[in-house]
């Protein structure tokens, strides 16, 4: 059910503006984003682009909003911050937020990867011996201390973005019952969502090396595990415990090994034990996974498809 309410609202394209920030910065670090996905067809990149458009619109707009409202003193910010500090803050909190995003995603793309295959930069060795070493306990260490530190961070973007109008008073002279709408705070939560959460994690989703490498990664990491090591919420700790052994659940590494078991044990498929004949293809490097649509709809659909492509390999 999650699934399908978060798919919805990917759907209706509120956030597309959050892609337009990640093909921006691939443009600019003259990188290619992977994908599985099939080109987009003439019509389906209208549509994608025509929603990105829309969302980059409503993104303008709240945050023209929300800034109209902080220099005329009608948010819930503090008496005595001047509304240009406010400002400064305000987007720095927002680059921390979205770092930490962004690690999270980054710190798991990586996470089942062999060592030598987590980078070489100085940065991102020293983030990955300080997240990996031990048993692992680091890693949901910072989960802990990011969260700590996201809601901390939240305190202060909340007073920016909550309007606080008087009766009567309305912005860009707007109906009283929209702007009762935009005193509900969704135009804080839409800027936050793209600006500090989305945007970061689809770059660090396709560039996650490229966000190890960064110093501030490392410092970051440090200051998480820092506030974990307070305590404050340690309760999470034991009621992960009892999660955990009401559902019996074990690490990954007790059903698949570590990464580098995984690598010293993988072996060449012997060509006598592969399953030839109609309806078993033989998995060459990258095929499967990368084959086309269509083609993997022919190989269904017709097995001597299947069978060409295994006799073809064999007579090599």
């Amino acid at each position: 059910f999650t699934l399908w309410v978060a798919m919805a609202i990917e759907f209706s394209g509120l956030l597309h503006a959050s892609y337009l920030i990640q093909l921006a910065v691939a443009a600019l670090a003259g990188k290619k984003i992977q994908s599985n996905e099939e080109p987009r067809s003439g019509i389906e990149s209208i549509f994608f682009f025509g929603r990105c458009l829309a969302s980059l619109a409503v993104l303008c707009f709240c945050l023209a909003v929300t800034f109209e409202a902080l220099f005329s003193g009608n948010t819930t910010m503090w008496e005595g911050v001047p509304a240009w500090l406010a400002v400064i803050v305000f987007f720095v909190l927002m680059s921390i937020v979205g770092m930490l995003e962004g690690m999270q995603v980054a710190f798991f793309a990586v996470s089942k990867l062999p060592a030598s295959e987590r980078g070489d930069s100085v940065f991102a060795v020293k983030t990955c011996n300080l997240l990996f070493k031990g048993d692992g306990y680091n890693m949901p260490a910072f989960m802990v201390g990011r969260q700590l530190c996201v809601v901390s961070c939240m305190f202060f973007i909340a007073r920016v973005t909550s309007l606080n109008y008087p009766d009567g008073e309305t912005i860009f002279n707007v109906p009283e019952g929209f702007q009762s709408f935009l005193n509900l705070g969704f135009l804080g939560a839409l800027i936050t969502t793209i600006l500090a959460s989305i945007s970061w994690q689809l770059v660090a989703s396709a560039f996650p090396l490229i966000f190890l490498s960064n110093p501030l990664t490392y410092v970051l990491l440090r200051v998480c595990l820092l506030l974990e090591a307070t305590g404050l919420c340690q309760a999470a700790w034991v009621l992960a415990a009892i999660h955990k052994k009401i559902a019996g659940f074990q690490r990954d590494e007790v059903y698949i090994g570590t990464a580098e078991e995984r690598a010293d044990k993988e072996m060449g498929d012997q060509s006598g034990h592969l399953p030839i004949g109609a309806g078993h293809m033989v998995k060459l490097p990258n095929f499967a996974d990368n084959a086309p649509n269509s083609l993997k709809k022919l190989l269904k659909k017709d097995p001597t498809v299947a069978q060409y492509i295994n006799d073809a390999v064999e007579n090599a």
